[in-house]
């Protein structure tokens, strides 16, 4: 028998505030038809003045514990993906531990930008295959809003603010690839590419926040090769191939790369998870909010064979090979 994490529960948050492509038109130098047919994206959600990273990401946690059927006791640990985070410390894990009242396990969290729930979902998996946790909630929450240039068109108008959770648990498998769970993982970085998507401050250099930069044609260029180099890595681990794939549920940054990784695979449009025209690119939140919506739409039913990817900054990229 094999130990697998299995996804029992799933939810997500997202402001109140919906703000569509419009809007920008008032204050930049672009146009709804521009964003739209270079990133796919309509509209976003920013999160209200005051509403932080944590208060978003514990009510993502209460619905994926709902969901799930369990509440905070049950959960042994909290692995909370943010680029964001409320403090430069404590961790935004222990203040949704506090937020959910849990009292024991241990929460932390994991710093990869857009690969960010990528690399959570990878040390969660960890924690229950190696036997430290049974229950862990692997969390995805970003208020991108707060590090925007808003005078730069070419960066501001394609992020949002939102987060989204699941809950693994450790079940027996039977070690191959028809076991429930995460069947492989994939991760990768390489920091010669930092330059391509970074945010300009930092505790330690300027003793500020500093705002997003991107150079998105480069970026670009190295996301499709390396999200489907990651993907079809993941695959090969866990003994299986594109044709296999159910749902590519994929870093919502951009519908062109999407699209192009999709093509690379031979995988279809109709069975990709699409929510970034409605959300933008909401970072390490993007997958969650992804999984939570393609549940919620009746697209992801249990049993089925998904492939998760994501590239950000660092860059990092890696994938995650999830049977629903």
């Amino acid at each position: 028998m094999t130990t697998r994490a299995v996804a029992i529960g799933v939810g997500h948050y997202l402001p109140e505030r919906i703000v569509p492509n419009s809007e920008f038109e008032k204050t930049l130098d672009t146009t709804d038809e521009w964003i739209r047919t270079r990133s796919g994206i309509e509209r976003r959600h920013i999160a209200a003045e005051g509403e932080t990273t944590s208060q978003m990401a514990i009510a993502a946690a209460r619905a994926a514990l709902k969901d799930a059927g369990l509440t905070a006791d049950d959960i042994d640990a909290v692995v909370l993906a943010t680029s964001t985070p409320d403090h430069t410390f404590p961790s935004v894990a222990t203040m949704v531990q506090a937020g959910l009242g849990m009292t024991r396990g241990f929460a932390f969290d994991v710093q990869a930008v857009c690969a960010g729930f990528v690399f959570a979902l990878a040390n969660a998996n960890a924690l229950i295959i190696s036997g430290q946790a049974r229950r862990v909630l692997v969390i995805g929450a970003e208020t991108f809003s707060r590090i925007m240039d808003w005078t730069d068109r070419s960066t501001c108008v394609l992020f949002g603010d939102g987060a989204g959770a699941l809950v693994l648990e450790a079940q027996e498998g039977k070690g191959t690839p028809d076991d429930r769970g995460i069947l492989a993982t994939d991760l990768n970085s390489d920091g010669r590419y930092k330059d391509m998507l970074y945010v300009d401050g930092g505790v330690s250099t300027t003793q500020t926040s500093g705002y997003l930069r991107m150079q998105g044609n480069a970026l670009f260029r190295q996301a499709v090769e390396k999200l489907t180099e990651t993907a079809e890595s993941a695959l090969h681990k866990a003994g299986l191939e594109d044709s296999d794939v159910d749902w590519i549920v994929p870093h919502q940054a951009n519908i062109r790369i999407i699209a192009g990784t999709a093509k690379k695979m031979g995988i279809p449009m109709d069975q990709v998870v699409l929510t970034v025209q409605d959300h933008g690119n909401t970072s390490a939140a993007s997958i969650p909010l992804a999984l939570s919506v393609g549940k919620d739409r009746g697209q992801i039913k249990q049993g089925d064979l998904l492939v998760t990817e994501a590239i950000g900054g660092g860059l990092a990229w890696g994938s995650v090979v999830i049977r629903w």
